[in-house]
């Protein structure tokens, strides 16, 4: 049966993807003096203001002020006069103590830091093991910003979305009906212009290396509104939080609902979708399953989950569904504390996840984002495809 899926990706200066960057910047800051730290930072962003908001328990003291407007302009906001830049804002800061009651169950127990569900999804769509919508959508923008920060797109402002439309026959993708592309410009910016430049030097250049290579018609809006000159927090009110499904898996995989940015990895909704994601992936790099969602379930104060669930949408390759829930539970640690130590979630590595998604974008060699590595897939494959 034939199909269509969307998903959509925005740019690191959306006005929502400046808040988790400036949240997750915090977090940074804090762990970068402090790695046992706990922190949960809200931003919020409009027409030349910021305000910082939140609970904190550190040992380090960090400069919000000054994080904040280093995390603006090192995203681009350093124009004049267009309504947000870095040193033209004003910031304001309501952070104060961390509850107590949740740090003695946090810190006593070393349980989660709340209760929730976490998702956790992997497939074959995409070298990444990433469904190829969000993939591609993730890919196209991290492009454009390189183009923009290069001076190759002098015309763009940071602001920009994408959203990419792929034909799947089953489960399997077979061609990209649409890519629809706005990006913040100048003022003077002619739009045919702007979508030559976009095609040229950001779609072309992405999709001769994206794997696999689909067909494409060649159907690209850009810029549908016809104008896209008021844009960032200037146009648009941003909060941390709130592209979810931008920063997982595009809609293809479901969502617990908890945002990750600004957020120390005692609390589940980060860690413990990291960890999922990382079982995953495994599982399907293992050749276990061509498609893997994973959901673990947490009580507040408690370290061990009170579920695990395991979903491959009928494409497993062994009917042994308890060995494979008996695998995860030996093989990867679920509690919070352990989940930290194994994906080295105390390291201030958290700003880079902020934008083009916490997932798919490295592959956890080079030790940045561990959950992205595959190294439990041969005893995988030894334990369950024997």
């Amino acid at each position: 049966m034939k199909k269509l899926f969307t998903s959509e990706s925005v740019s690191e200066g959306h006005p929502d993807k400046v808040c988790d960057q400036i949240s997750d910047a915090v977090l940074d800051a804090h762990l970068s003096l402090d790695p046992d730290s706990h922190v949960a930072c809200e931003t919020l962003v409009t027409r030349d203001f910021c305000l910082i908001a939140g609970e904190v328990r550190s040992d380090g003291v960090v400069d919000y002020r000054d994080v904040a407007r280093e995390t603006v302009r090192s995203i681009g906001y350093d124009i004049p006069d267009i309504g947000f830049s870095a040193d033209e804002v004003e910031y304001q800061v309501r952070i104060h103590a961390q509850s107590q009651d949740i740090n003695r169950s946090v810190t006593l127990n070393q349980g989660a830091g709340d209760q929730g569900m976490m998702f956790g999804f992997a497939c074959t769509e995409t070298e990444a093991l990433m469904p190829y919508p969000i993939h591609l959508a993730h890919r196209l923008l991290e492009r454009l910003s390189e183009e923009r920060r290069k001076g190759n797109l002098p015309w763009a402002r940071p602001d920009a979305k994408s959203q990419v439309t792929v034909l799947y026959e089953g489960n399997r993708p077979v061609a990209i009906t649409e890519i629809l592309m706005s990006v913040h410009h100048a003022a003077d910016a002619a739009n045919d212009r702007m979508r030559h430049d976009v095609a040229a030097k950001v779609i072309d250049p992405v999709l001769e290396v994206i794997v696999p290579s689909l067909e494409w018609n060649g159907n690209f809006r850009y810029n549908p509104s016809g104008r896209f000159v008021i844009g960032g927090p200037n146009g648009d009110t941003g909060l941390t939080g709130r592209k979810i499904i931008v920063d997982s898996y595009g809609g293809m995989g479901r969502h617990g609902g908890g945002a990750f940015s600004g957020k120390d990895c005692t609390k589940v909704d980060r860690s413990a979708a990291y960890m999922a994601r990382y079982i995953a992936k495994n599982l399907v790099a293992a050749g276990v399953a061509d498609r893997c969602e994973i959901q673990l379930a947490y009580a507040i104060g408690h370290p061990d989950p009170i579920s695990v669930r395991v979903d491959t949408f009928g494409t497993e390759k062994t009917r042994d569904t308890e060995a494979v829930e008996k695998a995860i539970r030996d093989l990867f640690p679920l509690k919070p504390y352990d989940i930290i130590k194994e994906l080295g979630l105390k390291a201030p590595i958290f700003r880079k996840t902020a934008s083009f998604g916490h997932f798919g974008r490295v592959n956890g060699n080079d030790g940045t984002f561990r959950w992205e590595r595959t190294d439990k897939a041969d005893e995988l494959a030894a334990l369950l495809l024997k």
